[in-house]
């Protein structure tokens, strides 16, 4: 014959725990964002603050041209670094090395001479109030994207269709 149990009652709660721990929140302080040499402090948006602000302007303002300052020393010390490794090798394969060297540096310095164009470009725009727009759809590009790319000329969604149509015609 089966017996049936019954269900022994709840115990009643004595009193509430004071002494347990509490969760904590833990906040990390803003970080740095680091876009190329250069770090900087992201921009916190002020509550009903106007998109492309003054504030905002100034921020991506002293974004450029600490990127600007860093690339040009970088160009200056490569420029002197060049002349002090003027340097001829009586082994043609060290010589062929430091070509090799000298051709990508010089690469590399006109990659960086080409970035600073674009960045006196949209230093330009900014000053003209026409930074932070896309100039293919004219949305919002976006603070996160700036501080990402500031010298960014589309918004997410017309870069994206650029590369894919780009990526179709290489094919």
């Amino acid at each position: 014959m089966a017996t049936s149990k019954t269900a022994k009652p709840a115990a009643k709660a004595t009193k509430p725990a004071t002494d347990a721990v509490q969760p904590t929140v833990k906040t990390t302080p803003a970080k740095n964002v680091n876009n190329g040499s250069s770090s900087f402090q992201p921009y916190v948006s002020k509550k009903g603050e106007e998109y492309m602000s003054k504030g905002q302007l100034a921020h991506f303002a002293n974004i450029l041209g600490s990127l600007k300052n860093d690339l040009m020393s970088d160009i200056e010390r490569t420029v002197h670094t060049m002349q002090d490794e003027q340097t001829v090798f009586a082994d043609p394969n060290d010589r062929a090395s430091q070509e090799t060297d000298m051709a990508l540096e010089l690469r590399n310095r006109d990659r960086e001479r080409k970035l600073v164009k674009k960045i006196e470009e949209t230093l330009d725009r900014i000053k003209a109030d026409d930074y932070g727009f896309c100039d293919k759809c004219g949305i919002e590009i976006g603070i996160q994207r700036l501080e990402a790319r500031p010298t960014a000329t589309l918004c997410i969604d017309c870069k994206t269709l650029e590369e894919l149509r780009e990526k179709q015609v290489a094919k």
